[in-house]
């Protein structure tokens, strides 16, 4: 499964805000990845997550493949709106 959404948080995906997503993706037993152009990095890593700086507004596709792939990206997706 996989959602294209809105970054809104109010500093963009910045070193705030990975631990959290990190956090939230690893619940999940779903490979949840995070695209971002042609940048494609696991959610489940951190240091791959450190890499992704992405401002505020600029469109990313949630991925998740797994038995509850549905739930990851619901659940990136309420992060990422702030």
């Amino acid at each position: 499964m996989e959602r294209t959404v809105a970054v809104a948080l109010k500093d963009g995906i910045d070193a705030d805000i990975v631990s959290v997503l990190v956090q939230t993706a690893c619940k999940f037993d779903s490979s949840v990845y995070l695209k971002e152009g042609i940048r494609r990095v696991n959610m489940k890593s951190i240091m791959g997550m450190m890499n992704m700086v992405v401002p505020k507004g600029r469109e990313v596709t949630v991925i998740a493949e797994g038995n509850d792939e549905n739930a990851a990206v619901e659940a990136v997706e309420t992060l990422l709106a702030g």
